[in-house]
């Protein structure tokens, strides 16, 4: 008896599925183009110039996700904005080093690829690319049965960014006791937290993805998958005065966490707990937590997306110029002699 054929798709990939959404998505990548760029989709590797105006370029790589952000996206079925926080939160990592992006590579695997939503993911990213004018140079799409569950997307991506190495942050012996600490507001969760805020949302609270979201005035889906904020136009100019020290990107871990990565250690950040009323969408979830707020506060960026410090004598014109890009700053604490950690007061 003859052996029957199997084919790759009779496996459960579909090559051609891969090809469709490649043609799909080739004209979102092409309209990411920069002047560095050198090479066109379809190649093996991505081609970016070397040649660059900094006078001692340093080169700032970063790797990122969205996590189970994806899920909310699937329920949802919204797909854009994962692709622009992916990016965003892949521009902020380099930024807070002082460095603006040059280009970008993403990955996308999935149990079954479906080429619609693939386009709608790669829309976001070139979006968010194009505003931070950094090309979209490569990715992989990965057709992955028997890894990923049915229906689910992954989603990571590498960012390569460029400083002038006079330019460089942290400047840890910049830093000094009584040195303010600025923090800039997040646009909700981000792309961090989400395992908890979908257990409290869909399980605990018994909230369908539609449903308004108490306190927010918004529904579960537009308030979860509000898009992670980039910070690059709000603070790339003020990195160029040289009147900022550092610079913490608040993601999983929150302020806890993040800023000690960027304090001497003979310097505690002394957070003002009072200097900014936590957003109604972690309050919904702390509250339906009942989480201790030491947690909440390792879990969550808590309203405060980014925080940067410099020198009392320097906080109003950092302010100013921070108001003047639109964003709405507050002075969320100081540094005092410590030991490299967080001090909530």
């Amino acid at each position: 008896m003859p052996k029957p054929t199997v084919t790759y798709a009779d496996s459960g990939v579909d090559i051609n599925r891969q090809d469709e959404a490649i043609n799909l998505i080739k004209p979102l990548v092409k309209s990411t183009a920069t002047a560095g760029l050198r090479s066109d989709i379809g190649l093996f590797g991505g081609l970016f110039s070397a040649v660059f105006p900094e006078s001692k370029p340093l080169l700032v790589a970063s790797m990122d996700g969205v996590g189970t952000k994806m899920k909310v996206a699937r329920m949802a079925d919204t797909w854009n904005t994962v692709g622009a926080d992916l990016v965003n939160h892949c521009i902020n990592d380099i930024l807070v080093q002082g460095a603006r992006p040059l280009f970008f590579l993403d990955y996308i695997a999935a149990q079954r690829l479906e080429p619609s939503v693939i386009e709608l993911i790669v829309s976001g990213m070139a979006e968010a690319c194009k505003d931070a004018a950094c090309a979209l140079i490569g990715g992989e799409l990965a057709e992955m049965p028997g890894v990923y569950r049915e229906g689910e997307v992954d989603v990571a991506g590498s960012i390569i960014g460029i400083v002038d190495e006079n330019e460089l942050l942290p400047k840890t012996e910049a830093m000094s006791e009584g040195d303010v600490i600025i923090a800039l507001p997040s646009s909700g969760l981000h792309t961090n937290g989400y395992s908890l805020a979908r257990k409290i949302c869909f399980e605990v609270a018994g909230l369908d993805i539609n449903d308004e979201l108490p306190g927010t005035g918004q529904t579960v889906a537009h308030a979860l998958l509000a898009v992670h904020k980039s910070y690059l136009h709000h603070l790339l100019p003020l990195v160029k005065t040289k009147k900022v020290a550092a610079m913490a990107h608040i993601t999983g871990g929150g302020l806890t966490d993040n800023v000690p990565r960027i304090l001497p250690p003979t310097l505690d950040f002394v957070v003002d707990t009072a200097s900014w009323e936590i957003p109604p969408i972690f309050r919904f979830i702390i509250e339906n937590a009942n989480m201790p707020v030491e947690d909440a506060r390792r879990s969550f960026n808590l309203g405060a997306g980014m925080v940067i410090v410099v020198n009392g004598s320097d906080c109003n014109y950092v302010m100013d110029q921070l108001r003047s890009t639109g964003e709405n700053p507050w002075v969320i604490g100081k540094l005092a002699r410590g030991h490299g950690t967080v001090v909530y007061q």
